[in-house]
Parts: structure tokens; sequence; C-alpha cells
């Protein structure tokens, strides 16, 4: 019965989440949208937003239902995974496209609205576009946390107390999320960004006419892409991010329980905390939204302030309630709830810090780009090589920062002993836990980002005031440092929760061992040995890791790590090519309506707006399956040739080199183009000078980094990892080599 009622608070808690998410939405609603010209350049993005997503959906279900196929194949034919998976798979997919779905349908809303509220006051125009923003943040940890909890409620009616079978089959449900989240992340980030370069070199650079021109035939295009992109893409990877730090550290309690030979009722409370930890973080980010506000005529260092003002508040909320809520929960047990506790506030200073070293490395308030704007001096290859250099040397504090994090996060789980595996991992999971727990204002910061773009373009091609546009521009450039911090934070959660995952793994293989020697009398055979169903039921994570020999004198594991190692290069030149080939065509139709459309320059005649769109949509729509049906087949195509050393040698190998790769796109992405803005600040010449024109070029490079590769790479290790857990089975039972 006390287990029941500790389920409701989950359910609870993502319900408020919705409800207040609802409430925002209205009060966004409530503003006025503008004149008759605003709400039409509304209208346009709007409708051709929806036009992407809708074919963006036709082709992600294609591959859903081909992806379900074979999951129930192996489900109920090899009865290699859980029978509930393919069904799962399903819901994580469908969860992660909805939140998406409703954070654009607000995004494009708010546009306008923001841009009219700008011609009141610059803290009018910040409340409405970071409302929208909420509505964001709420909806996708509202509803990642119920389809968790409903799932949980509808698992426990059939495994009862078995909770290790039933945390091995939730985990496997993140694959339909983290599917759809690659998809968007990568779709998206191709649209926005084949709009933005093509808009960028052909509108500023080379006709010389200012961002957000209404001259510029790519101008509705770039505007659709940073609701598809930053919006829906970036909606559905941190749901998918949130899904899996809850499911990951769900299967490691179930894994400590195991080790302890814990009672059942333990055994729950370790599995329902991290459920209880992110209803918490719902509460308190809402709380936390109500104090983002600002002064009039606020500089960036006053707005960020503002920003952070809500997630300090939320984040001491939660430093203080989760400490109350592990002691009420765990203080009658032999656990030691205050490491747990030091764990997961591990996680919350790791983001937090993670957040100021990308807030210093890409604002221009800061020195490092002060220092790339002022190499716009000497030409576009110094900014280049400054933008490169700085993002680099950024990955050093990052790298520190997640490392400290998950050593002292292991520590404080394991009693700060080494030895104490499952107990350790469980801490790191706790962390990322933690570090997501703010995810519901965190979120919200980084979704406000595109509606003050949008209104800024809005602002501009309705020919509002100066004042308006200064205000949006104060507001969009605010939304690149917090867009390049979600960033940095979404990456930071994903080494942790990847981490996770390579533990979670060694939990599915014993697993698939389960079923197997269910299916074979009780014996399995592990390279030469046979081994029965109590030993495999007693193994731990490191027992598992000696059964394969996974060790780096392994032969197996080297390649591996090298194979693992690479897949994040050649996914970000996948996708950065895909950018390339997409630009090139829409410089090309840029030019020829240029040319053969008389006026547009003099303003005299519209361009073909809706056809750049077309180019962009059917470019991105094209471009995402290659990459994406890759990061699937590889960990499956490593399991099976070489089996579980392999896998696990692949898995430590994309999260090391993909992890650190993205931060640094992402970073210098955030850089060049906060330079830029430095530069129309009125510093060094301001628009239209030569150093503006540089500063240009590395925006126009950064782009596709921060926005496209970057941001899809921390998917990307952390799908591999839930694919290898969902296809544990089929690596324990076939392998060539």
């Amino acid at each position: 019965m006390q287990d029941n009622v500790l389920l409701i608070f989950p359910f609870i808690g993502a319900v408020l989440g919705l409800i207040f998410a609802f409430l925002f939405y209205k009060m966004m609603l409530s503003h006025k949208t503008g004149d008759q010209r605003m709400e039409e350049i509304a209208s346009i993005v709007r409708k051709g937003a929806f036009a992407y997503l809708k074919e963006q959906y036709k082709s992600v279900g294609i591959f859903f239902i081909f992806v379900f196929i074979i999951l129930f194949i192996i489900s109920f034919i090899f009865k290699l995974q859980s029978l509930w998976t393919p069904f799962a798979f399903i819901s994580g997919g469908f969860f992660s496209g909805l939140a998406g779905f409703i954070g654009m349908n607000t995004a494009t809303l708010a546009s306008s609205r923001t841009a009219q509220a700008a011609k009141n006051s610059l803290n009018e125009a910040l409340k409405v576009a970071f409302r929208s923003g909420a509505v964001m943040g709420l909806v996708v940890v509202g509803l990642a946390l119920l389809d968790i909890t409903v799932w949980f409620f509808i698992l426990r009616l059939f495994y009862k107390n078995d909770l290790y079978i039933l945390t091995s089959t939730i985990i496997t449900f993140g694959m339909g999320a983290s599917s759809q989240a690659l998809f968007a992340r990568v779709g998206g980030g191709i649209f926005t960004k084949a709009a933005d370069v093509g808009a960028d070199i052909v509108g500023k650079i080379e006709s010389e006419i200012p961002e957000d021109d209404a001259r510029n035939p790519a101008v509705i295009a770039d505007n659709v892409g940073d609701n598809v992109g930053d919006v829906a893409g970036m909606g559905a990877d941190l749901y998918e991010s949130y899904y899996g730090s809850i499911f990951s550290s769900t299967s490691l309690a179930a894994a400590v329980s195991l080790s302890i030979s814990a009672t059942i009722s333990v055994s729950f409370k370790l599995v329902i905390l991290p459920l209880l930890i992110a209803s918490l973080g719902i509460i308190a980010s809402i709380v936390g939204i109500f104090f983002v506000q600002t002064k009039e005529d606020a500089d960036q260092i006053h707005l960020m302030q503002a920003l952070n003002r809500g997630i300090n508040i939320t984040t001491f909320l939660i430093f203080v309630f989760s400490f109350v809520i592990m002691k009420a929960l765990l203080a009658d047990t032999s656990l030691n709830y205050f490491g747990f506790w030091g764990s997961l506030v591990t996680g919350l200073l790791v983001g937090f810090l993670i957040g100021k070293v990308t807030e210093f490395y890409t604002s221009f308030s800061y020195k490092p780009t002060k220092f790339v704007a002022d190499q716009t001096k000497t030409g576009t290859a110094t900014v280049i090589l400054a933008g490169l250099a700085e993002s680099m040397i950024s990955t050093s504090f990052v790298v520190i920062i997640i490392s400290s994090g998950i050593i002292l996060s292991y520590l404080f789980s394991s009693g700060f002993n080494f030895s104490n595996v499952t107990m350790g991992l469980y801490g790191i999971s706790l962390s990322a836990v933690g570090m997501l727990s703010t995810l519901g204002i965190t979120l919200s910061t980084d979704a406000y980002g595109p509606v003050a773009d949008n209104a800024g373009g809005n602002a501009q091609m309705s020919k509002l005031d100066d004042v308006v546009r200064h205000r949006t521009d104060a507001l969009d450039s605010l939304g690149n440092t917090t867009a390049a911090t979600g960033k940095g934070f979404a990456i930071g959660s994903a080494a942790l929760t990847a981490l996770a995952f390579i533990a979670a793994f060694s939990e599915a293989i014993r697993a698939s061992l389960l079923r197997i020697s269910q299916n074979s009398s009780g014996w399995v055979d592990i390279g030469s040995k046979m081994i029965s169903i109590e030993q495999i039921r007693n193994m731990d994570i490191v027992d598992i890791l000696l059964a394969y020999d996974v060790h780096l004198m392994n032969v197996k594991v080297l390649t591996g790590i090298l194979f693992g190692a690479m897949m994040p290069f050649l996914f970000s030149g996948l996708t950065l090519n895909a950018v390339g080939r997409s630009a090139a065509k829409m410089v090309n139709e840029i030019r020829r309506q240029f040319h053969s459309i008389p006026g547009i320059l003099e303003g005299k005649n519209k361009p073909d707006y809706e056809r750049c769109v077309s180019i962009a949509a059917k470019a991105a729509e094209k471009e995402m399956i290659l990459p994406t049906i890759l990061a699937v087949l590889a960990p499956i195509t490593i399991g099976i040739l070489i089996g579980v050393p392999g896998v696990f040698g692949f898995l430590a190998g994309s999260l090391s080199s993909g992890f650190i790769l993205a931060i640094m796109m992402a970073n210098a992405g955030g850089s060049w183009d906060n330079a830029k803005k430095y530069i129309e600040s009125g510093e060094l010449g301001g628009k239209g000078s030569e150093n503006h024109k540089s500063a240009v070029v590395g925006d126009t490079v950064g782009d596709p980094l921060k926005d496209t590769a970057g941001p899809s790479l921390n998917i990307l290790i952390k799908l591999m990892g839930i694919v290898s857990i969902v296809t544990a089975g089929l690596m324990v039972t076939f392998h060539i080599f």
C-alpha cells in the first residue's frame, strides 16, 4: 500500500507541470499579436514550420513501423527481449515528438506577441518570450515523467515485486525517445542551417542587406528553421535526456538492491527515488519561473542575472528538499542516504559549473568572445582560428568538471569505497538525475531564445521602430548565450547518462543471459564456461565484465574503442556535409530569385519565400535518414561481429570523443555568433563594417557546428547506448569473431 502511495507523487508532479504549462500558454495567448503585417509574417512562419514537421513525422513514422516489426520479432519469436519493448518504443517516440510539437506550436504563436510586447518594454517582451519557453520546459518534463509513471503502474501489475525484471524492461523504453530525438535534431538542424547559411551568404555577405530583411528570399525559411530545429528538435532532444537519466538510475537501483540483498520495500524505495526527485524538480522549476523578470534598458549581464535568478531559486529548492525526501524515504534503512544526497547535489553543481564555463566562453560580456571579435581586425581566417582555439581550450574545463563530478558522485554513494562498484554507479546515475532535475526551468531559458530571434525577424520585416529591434536584439543575443549554455548542459548530462547506460548495458546482458538460460534448461554458455541461472542472478557488474574478459588488453575491447571514437566524427561529417549540400541549393535559389524576379532588392516585388522553405524541408527530410540509421546499426553490427567486449569498448570510445567534440562545436558556434552580435552592438565598426563581414563568415561557419552536428552528438552517444541495451540478447546469442 505504501509503495502505491509513493507512486502517486511523481504522477502529481507530472500533472502539475502540464497544468502550469497550459496556464503559461494561455498567458502568452492573452498578449496582443501586433498589427496586420506582424500577424501575416508570423502566420507564414507558422505554416512553413508545421508543413515541415508534418513531412518529418511521415518519414519518422515509416522508420518507427519498421523498427517496431524488428523488435516484435526479437521479443515475441526469439524471446531475447521483454514483450513490452516494441510497444514502449512507440510510446517513447510518440511523447518525445509530442513535446517538440507543443513547444513549436507555442513558439510560433509567441514571436509576434513578443515583438508587440517589445513596443512597450524590454521586461514585458522578456516575460512573453520566457513564459512561452516555459511551456516547452514544463511540457517536456511533465510528459516524460507522466509516461514513466504510467508505464511503472502497468508493469507492476505484471511483474509485482520483481523490480529487477521491471527496471531492466523499462530502460529499453528510451529507444523510441532517442530515435525520435535524433531525427528531430538532425532534420531540424539541417533545415535551419541550410536556410540560415544560405541567407547569410547571399543576403548579408554578397548583397549586403541586413539580417531578417524581407527582401531576402530565405528569411522566412530561416525563421521556420529556428522553430523546427531549436524548438521542436531541442524539445525532443532534452525529453530524451530527461527520460534516459531516470530510466538508467532505476535500472541501477535494482542492481544495487540485488547486490545488497535488500528487502522488497527497500528495493522499491531505491527505484522510486529518481522519480520523486524529478517530481520535486518540476515543482521547484514552476516556482523559479515566476522570478524571471528584469528592469528596462537592462544590459546583457542584467538580463542573464534575471534568468539566473530563476535557475538559482530552483536549484536551491531542490538542494534543500531533495535531502528531506531522501531522509524521509531512507532513514529507516541501512542505506547511506546522505551519500546519495551528496551524489545528487554533485550533479546540480556540475550542471551549474558547466553553464558558467559555457557562458564565459560564448557571451560577449567576457574576454574569450571579445577576443574572437577583435580578430576581425585582421580578417576572416583569424576569426575562425580564434573561435576554434577558444572552444578547444573550453573543453578542458568542462572535462575537469564532469570528471570531478563522476568521481565525487561515485565516492559519495559508495561510501568512499572504490571497490563498491554497483553503489558507486548508482551515485553517478543520481548525479545525472540531479543535473536534469532543473530541466523545467533550464529548458525554458533555452527555448525562449528562438522566440526572441523570431520576434527580431518579425520586427525587422514589419519595419517597426528601431527601439523595438534594439530590445529584441538584446533578448536574441542573450538567447544565443542561453542556447549555448543549454547545449553545454545537455551534453554534460548526456555524458553522465551515457556512462550510466554503459553500466545498465551490463545489467541488460545479465537479463538476456537469464532469458536464454530459462530457454535452455537453466544453463547458458559464456565463452567456454557453462553457468546456471543462480550464478547469473548472483553476478554483479564487475562479475559480468570479468566473465566477458572486458579489459584494455582484450583486442575486441580495443577495436570497439577505436570504432566508437570514430563514430562521432563520421556522424558529424555526414551532418555537416548535409548542411553544405542543402545550403548550396539554397544559395543557388536565392541568387536565381535575385536575378530572375525584378525589383526584389528594391523592395518592389516579394520574393518566393515558399520555394526556399520547400528546398530546406526536402533537403532535411532526405539528409537526416543516413546518419540516424547509421547510429542505430553501428552498435548492433559491432555486437554481432565481435560480441559483448567490443560493445563495451564501442560505448566507451563514443562517449569519450563524442562528449568532447560536442562541447567544442557548441562553444565555437556560440562564440562566433556572439562575436558578430558584439560588433552589431556598435563595437569595432558596427554593422556593415569590414570587421562585421568577417564576423558574419565566422558565424556562418559556426552555425552548423552549434545547431546541427554538436547538439546531435549527445543524442548519438545515448541512442547507441540504448540500442545496445535493447539488442543485448542478440549480442549475447550471435557473434562471429
